[in-house]
């Protein structure tokens, strides 16, 4: 339900939250690898780092600033807004899915894309980002 907005359908508000969630999952990997020490959540993902997680909110709102630009979707707030929730949530589901991984004892969620931990990897962030970013975007259209 995303795209179907009163005005019709958006694709841009679509590509745009896949866009904010590619860039959050890709720069908390490069800024965590680069300068990340402090441990998120150890015990269920131990390669992920608060440096990295900071990282990849600082780009995803760089992100959201370019897109407000690019596009007449949404003002900056609103696009700043749900960058926030995008990289919360879409954490957060990674780490959930990191810990279902870890109670079944399997490294990889599969081998479509070898050393990349599964297509469920690739999907995770969205898959659980998604209906809070839907819930946003709704939330944002009644109070903006």
């Amino acid at each position: 339900m995303i795209p179907y907005q009163a005005e019709g359908f958006s694709k841009i508000l679509i590509i745009g939250i896949f866009i904010l969630i590619w860039v959050n999952d890709s720069f908390a990997y490069l800024t965590g690898s680069l300068i990340g020490k402090t441990k998120l959540f150890a015990r269920i993902s131990p390669k992920k780092t608060v440096e990295g997680f900071l990282g990849g909110m600082v780009f995803s709102i760089i992100a959201s600033i370019i897109l407000f630009k690019l596009t007449n979707e949404m003002n900056m707030t609103n696009w700043i807004v749900l960058s926030f929730v995008i990289v919360i949530f879409g954490t957060l589901g990674d780490l959930i899915e990191s810990k279902f991984k870890r109670v079944a004892g399997v490294k990889d969620s599969g081998a479509i894309l070898p050393g990349h931990g599964g297509m469920l990897d690739r999907l995770d962030s969205l898959v659980f980002a998604a209906p809070f970013a839907y819930a946003c975007i709704q939330f944002l259209k009644y109070v903006s």
